[in-house]
């Protein structure tokens, strides 16, 4: 039996506010949540701002607790702690309570978990860093320094862990890598469950924090961060012919998902609904996406075969866009190809112009940010859009927000470095 998979929690913290809801405020204002560095001294380098978060605040009640326990064992990274927030989000609003399932009302074996994470970049970092500090100490002394817990947190699967003791999560667990469609399959995998009916319930989504010295200097090294250090906020231009490459950022960002089923016998408010996914590879170079936008059509096509639906049923991509040469010519033909004649009477836009790239977390908290477009009936604009590349031939919305008559259906799109693709398709209750 396939089971229709609903959402009932979301939850997200971004470089526009602390919580869905005001960053979906912030998204539609056209608000820039990208500024000038100022976690570590970057004077020295060529890209020197990122989307940031502000302050990360403080958890309630025994979620607090958690933190701090898990803070003293020093297995609490700041992409851990984001992810909890998120969490804790998503949880409440769909019924949960800490440490247990609460009025979701289902056995902890019957509850999954699906988090992109990354993780090996974070152990070269600290490597690197305290390789500098130590002037040279030789890895074997290096590693040999290092508390246990610190190993346990710098590995990928360490926030999965974190969430799933809070939570009492007891059925499959999954941590999915896939650089920036982490979140984006990590989503996919969960669905993938519920539907099959191996599961009720599933917490899905990503957490990543790149404003950190090793990873600013590594894309930079890449040539892949725009350099507009003069003003900030107008340098993620996806789709523009004067964009120069993205903008780190950081972030989390949480679904519930539940068999529609599930959902309704329990009188759950349902958020929206997560009518397929679609998932492929490009087999192409590692940094960029193919020119002809074949990898990420496949994903879209898929994605939609597998919500039974057909190009004419789209209303709005949110895009990958990440403001690359590359990937944003990549994605427009990718659309091109999988929408046919009908890419030419839908939105679509980039929630990356406001936020920066959130890399593992991206593809959920677009995925969120889709959901309350689809609520609202209103698509965010893609900021900084002013000299439209020629190549890049759709609608973005430039801008400026636009209300519109309802939606239907609308695509989120991730698209990794390494090659991965993921789509998500969505639509109202």
């Amino acid at each position: 039996m396939r089971h229709e998979v609903v959402v009932t929690g979301i939850g997200a913290i971004t470089p526009l506010g602390a919580d869905p809801e005001s960053t979906w405020t912030g998204l539609k204002a056209g608000r820039s949540g990208v500024r000038p560095i100022d976690r570590f001294d970057a004077s020295g380098f060529a890209t020197r701002f990122a989307g940031q978060i502000d302050a990360i605040p403080d958890l309630p009640g025994p979620w607090e607790l958690a933190r701090q326990r898990w803070g003293a064992a020093n297995m609490l990274d700041r992409k851990t702690h984001l992810a909890l927030i998120a969490a804790r989000q998503a949880w409440e609003q769909a019924g949960g309570v800490h440490g247990g399932a609460g009025a979701l009302d289902v056995e902890p074996h019957r509850i999954a978990l699906a988090l992109g994470s990354e993780g090996g970049r974070r152990l070269l970092g600290t490597m690197a860093e305290r390789s500098i500090a130590q002037r040279g100490m030789p890895l074997r002394e290096l590693l040999a320094s290092m508390p246990p817990g610190e190993w346990a947190r710098l590995r990928a699967s360490h926030p999965a862990r974190v969430l799933a003791s809070e939570l009492d999560i007891r059925g499959p667990t999954r941590t999915v890598c896939t650089a920036c469609t982490s979140s984006g399959g990590a989503i996919a995998e969960a669905l993938y469950l519920v539907r099959a009916g191996v599961v009720d319930v599933a917490l899905a989504g990503g957490t990543d924090t790149l404003v950190e010295a090793f990873m600013v200097s590594g894309f930079s090294l890449l040539g892949a961060l725009s350099e507009n250090n003069e003003e900030p906020a107008a340098a993620s231009r996806p789709f523009d012919l004067t964009r120069d490459g993205f903008v780190l950022g950081e972030g989390a960002g949480m679904l519930v998902l539940e068999s529609e089923s599930h959902a309704r016998a329990r009188g759950a408010t349902i958020l929206g609904r997560l009518r397929g996914a679609g998932l492929s590879n490009n087999a192409f170079r590692v940094t960029d996406s193919p020119p002809d936008g074949s990898g990420p059509a496949v994903a879209m096509s898929a994605a939609l075969e597998d919500a039974g639906l057909e190009p004419e049923d789209v209303g709005y991509v949110n895009a990958h866009g990440t403001s690359t040469q590359m990937n944003d010519v990549s994605e427009t033909r990718g659309i091109r190809r999988a929408l046919g004649a009908h890419a030419d009477r839908i939105a679509v836009s980039s929630n990356k112009s406001m936020m920066g790239h959130l890399v593992a977390a991206c593809g959920a908290v677009e995925a969120i940010a889709t959901l309350l477009s689809l609520r609202d009936s209103v698509l965010a604009p893609t900021l900084n859009l002013s000299t439209p590349d020629p190549e890049c031939d759709l609608d973005y919305v430039p801008q400026v927000a636009r209300p519109v008559d309802g939606i239907g259906v609308a695509l989120s799109n991730a698209f990794g470095f390494g090659g991965s693709n993921a789509t998500l398709v969505l639509d109202t209750p």
